[in-house]
């Protein structure tokens, strides 16, 4: 996301009393770096101590135990049946990327700065196509054994041939991984990849050679892969729950990346297959925090004794800066949703203005955009250096990516508003739908057929309405309620009609990671975040046009240009999104305060205050 004028002076402001750090763009070439930034300067210099929003003094002890609010790979928040979380198979728990190390990684109070962990240094290439880093000698697993270049080369090539497509992707450009000795590790990419592709990979979590020389590793497994990170597996309930306890001697705790954060003996995570179930959990004591995203708990669920009791807290963070996209996909793998007027008509039965009043208690505003909260959502006309972007792909993208930004239809609020519905009614008949007693047909006479596939109850109530208006304009429309197991694999395998995802992208997105979103290779690649099945090569060019930007004005131009056609092509219907973070937890924990603009990990922000603890009885 591109930082505010004001603030991005502000930190070009501060940076000049540091010692001068160039820009990842602009860094030197052979010349060993503590850092790498997209754009502007890193704000710590080769010497800092621990991060800014780190807590160095907090003491380390305690348990933590939460429901998750996001997770990657092949996790999931409802139930786990593995313990690899690199593969597409399988479901993982969230958090097992805890215990595993990165050669660099993420500052949460930059927009893009990554700063070394396992890689004690990187040196750029003159062309700037290989990557020379030198691994700390003291990295190790937690058998003891040491962490080598060998491995960290097995990690990366074995993530482009067999890996989770959000490892795979960013890969695809690079064309060879090695060790040059044991503490000397060259990635070397072809030429062809994104300026910015380096900072996805060199976050990507590292892997034992040896570990899997004996075990396959696109296998599902609940024996965990030996890791190097602060955390290891410690008790598991298949289903129910893990445990990840602290690393005592963890190789890299008082490296500046690490110190001041990872307080927690114990990390728990708990698994509900339905919300009400879990907050009652929360209510009783057996969670302790959770981010609330159920508008109707949070308007009227918080009145049990507790928290009149002040012994929970009920409040709002400030939300990342970060671009977010809430929205439902069409697969237009299935024929009758490849005509946009289809999906138009789908899109417009969503009657968004009912929903925010009856059902989120006025709590959500409508999304508009792929990249809502973000300099990167487009407004009004394009501007000319939008326009030389999407110029070329006129007659092949809809008119309406050439006016003003795609807005969705505003409804009189009434849940059957009759004008909308019946110009949905019309792009179905222009679309060759046309009525046939309850349901509209096609010319060979099939019905408009289309199931919302969810896997939580709260999704049935919010959809159901939009299923009911989909029925009054002919679409035989269903909701269908699946457990979270079948509901992965179906979206795994783009086995759907219409399914719905919520995800944030970096700040400053790269080609790699709208890739496999958005662009056509990973329209067929199962496992992916492709759900509609784009693949338009004007599409396509847009986000190699971000992949290619070199500043942060052309990162914002190419964004808005992207979000232009996206939004005209209507793969994805906007839904909802949200400013802030609804937070409850029990007052049992100590933070530090303004929490970090790009990032929100409480389990490794937060630390357990006893003396809190013990006034509320939870000593």
């Amino acid at each position: 996301m591109r930082l505010p004028r004001r603030q991005f002076l502000a930190l070009a402001a501060s940076a000049i009393a540091a010692p001068a750090i160039p820009a990842f763009a602009e860094s030197p070439t052979k010349t060993k770096l503590h850092g790498l930034s997209a754009f502007g300067d890193l704000k710590y210099p080769p010497d800092f101590s621990h991060f800014d929003y780190a807590s160095p003094e907090a003491p380390k002890g305690g348990r933590f135990v939460f429901s998750v609010p996001y997770w990657y790979f092949n996790q999931s928040p409802l139930t786990f049946n593995t313990l690899n979380t690199f593969v597409a198979r399988g479901d993982a728990p969230p958090r097992m990327e805890m215990c595993y190390d990165s050669l660099m990684t993420r500052a949460l109070d930059e927009p893009d700065a990554v700063y070394g962990l396992l890689a004690e240094t990187v040196v750029i290439s003159e062309d700037r196509n290989s990557f020379e880093f030198a691994l700390r000698p003291e990295a190790r697993f937690h058998d003891g054994t040491p962490l080598t270049a060998e491995d960290a080369a097995f990690s990366f090539t074995i993530f482009k041939e067999k890996g989770h497509p959000s490892l795979a992707l960013p890969l695809l450009r690079l064309e060879k991984a090695e060790a040059l000795d044991p503490r000397t590790l060259r990635l070397t990419f072809d030429g062809k990849q994104s300026a910015r592709t380096v900072l996805d990979a060199v976050t990507f979590p590292l892997v034992s050679k040896a570990f899997f020389d004996v075990a396959p590793f696109d296998g599902a497994s609940m024996k965990p892969v030996l890791g190097s990170g602060p955390y290891k597996v410690g008790r598991v309930r298949p289903g129910q729950s893990i445990d990840y306890e602290r690393v005592a001697d963890y190789w890299a705790a008082n490296l500046p990346v690490n110190r001041g954060t990872n307080h927690f003996d114990t990390i728990r995570i708990e698994f509900y297959q339905d919300r009400q179930a879990a907050f009652e959990a929360f209510k009783k004591g057996d969670i302790l925090q959770r981010q609330e995203f159920t508008s109707r708990l949070w308007a009227t669920g918080y009145d049990f004794p507790a928290l009149k009791e002040g012994k929970v807290v009920r409040r709002d963070f400030d939300g990342e800066k970060r671009p977010s996209m809430q929205a439902c996909a069409l697969n237009q793998r299935r024929e009758r949703f490849k005509d946009r007027r289809v999906r138009e008509a789908i899109a417009i039965c969503f009657d968004f203005e009912w929903t925010k009043r009856n059902l989120f208690y006025d709590s959500y505003e409508r999304s508009q955009s792929s990249f809502e909260k973000s300099d990167y959502r487009a407004e009004g006309p394009p501007s000319p250096a939008e326009l030389e972007l999407l110029e070329p792909f006129r007659g092949q993208l809809p008119d309406t990516a050439f006016g003003d930004a795609v807005i969705q239809p505003v409804s009189d609020g009434s849940g059957r508003d009759r004008k909308l519905l019946g110009a949905a009614s019309k792009l179905l008949a222009d679309a060759g739908w046309k009525r046939d007693g309850s349901f509209v047909r096609n010319a060979a006479g099939q019905p408009l057929t289309l199931e919302l596939l969810v896997d939580d109850e709260g999704f049935v109530r919010i959809f159901s309405p939009w299923v009911g208006n989909m029925r009054a304009i002919g679409i035989d429309a269903s909701v269908r309620l699946v457990d979270s197991t079948q509901y992965n694999a179906r979206q795994n395998s783009f086995d759907f009609d219409l399914i719905s995802m919520a995800l944030s992208f970096s700040a400053s997105p790269t080609r790699d990671e709208l890739d496999g979103i958005f662009h056509s290779r990973s329209a067929g690649l199962e496992g992916s975040r492709n759900f509609p099945g784009t693949a338009d090569p004007a599409i396509d060019a847009l986000v190699d046009a971000v992949g290619r930007a070199q500043d942060r004005e052309t990162l914002t131009i190419a964004m808005r240009a992207l979000d232009r056609a996206l939004r005209a092509r209507l793969d994805w219907i906007p839904n909802w999104f949200s400013a802030n973070h609804r937070v409850a937890y029990w007052d049992m924990f100590g933070f530090k305060e303004p929490k970090p603009d790009f990032g929100f990990p409480v389990e490794a922000l937060w630390w357990f205050d006893k003396d809190k603890a013990a006034a509320i009885g939870k000593a």
